[in-house]
């Protein structure tokens, strides 16, 4: 696992974060409602693509 996915997820967080508040506050709760799933799928994409290599990591430790 390498530190950048690390950083990659904080700054994801941060951004979406900082852009829900400002569309809550500006009346706009729907939007800042996508908001928060587009940064969720973003996340969930990185992580399976992490999954997916240490699942195949696995594989070819134990010789499948």
């Amino acid at each position: 696992m390498n530190i950048d996915l690390v950083f990659k997820i904080a700054a994801i967080g941060i951004v979406v974060a900082v852009l829900n508040q400002l569309l809550v506050r500006s009346d706009r709760p729907d939007q800042a409602m996508l908001v928060s799933l587009a940064g969720l799928v973003t996340t969930m994409m990185l992580l399976v693509r992490e999954i997916s290599s240490l699942f195949e990591l696995v594989k070819t430790l134990f010789g499948f």
